[in-house]
């Protein structure tokens, strides 16, 4: 008899085990759900807050401004006027110094330097960070990201970012890259972005930051006058602009660089 009533309890425990554990996982589902509908309707109110269609289609921008860089978070130069044009997706030309005769250009995945020298190649180094920062820009996320399949989001709860009252959202895509938006609960604008990555020479992961600030309507878009960028918790440059201007019809010819065949030195 005892052995009966060992046998009936141990059945009626794993029948209790098995009933449990469809409802556990049906609720882990059902929470997965909302903190993703959660998600996408916390970044659609911030893209219609950045312009809606006007902002998803934009195709090049036009900047004036200052830009400083800092190294540990010590600025280590006095500021330089720039200008920047960006044809979207994957054209970037910078103009530096009054005289504008320092000028990087990116196309694709290549980038150049050109000075009264002549154009020659990016250093390696200085062309991963931009491609890597290219590649977790803000508006390829929202206009590429979220495009793609198996691309995931999550949302993370209210903090403060910038001393402001934030919501959190992270965005996955299938390349288990990751990219973390801290919403402004009253404006839905974007005040910080952040990611992470790990270097491949040293495995050591870093963490970069980006916070917007200023924002002012241009051409019906919402845009940050003021853009800082943080390493690994350092400043390490800081951007104001002073004019912006959209959909100015750049040329692609802006964009081309050739490689001078004995550069001076």
């Amino acid at each position: 008899m005892k052995h009966l009533i060992s046998a009936l309890l141990l059945v009626t425990l794993a029948f209790g085990q098995a009933g449990t554990a469809p409802a556990a996982s049906g609720q882990s589902v059902r929470v997965e759900q909302d903190s993703a509908r959660k998600a996408k309707a916390l970044i659609d109110q911030m893209i219609q807050a950045l312009g809606g269609p006007a902002y998803l289609n934009i195709e090049d921008i036009s900047q004036e401004g200052r830009t400083y860089s800092f190294h540990l978070g010590v600025p280590n130069s006095l500021g330089v006027q720039f200008w920047r044009f960006y044809k979207f997706p994957d054209k970037d030309r910078m103009e530096l110094t009054k005289k504008r005769d320092v000028v990087f250009v990116e196309n694709g995945d290549k980038g150049f330097e050109i000075t009264y020298k002549g154009a020659k190649a990016q250093e390696a180094k200085d062309l991963a960070d931009y491609l890597r920062r290219r590649g977790y820009a803000l508006d390829w996320v929202l206009r590429h990201w979220l495009q793609e399949p198996g691309v995931a989001l999550f949302y993370e709860g209210p903090t403060v970012a910038e001393q402001k009252n934030a919501e959190q959202v992270t965005i996955m895509n299938a390349r288990n890259q990751g990219l973390t938006l801290y919403i402004d609960s009253d404006t839905h604008l974007p005040v910080k972005k952040t990611f992470s990555w790990r270097d491949p020479t040293d495995q050591q992961r870093n963490v970069e930051d980006e916070v917007y600030d200023a924002y002012r309507p241009v051409q019906g878009i919402m845009t940050p006058f003021s853009v800082t960028r943080f390493y690994n918790g350092d400043m390490s440059n800081q951007r104001f602009l002073t004019t912006v201007r959209y959909n100015q019809g750049l040329s692609d010819s802006m964009f081309e660089a050739v490689l001078s065949p004995n550069p001076k030195k």
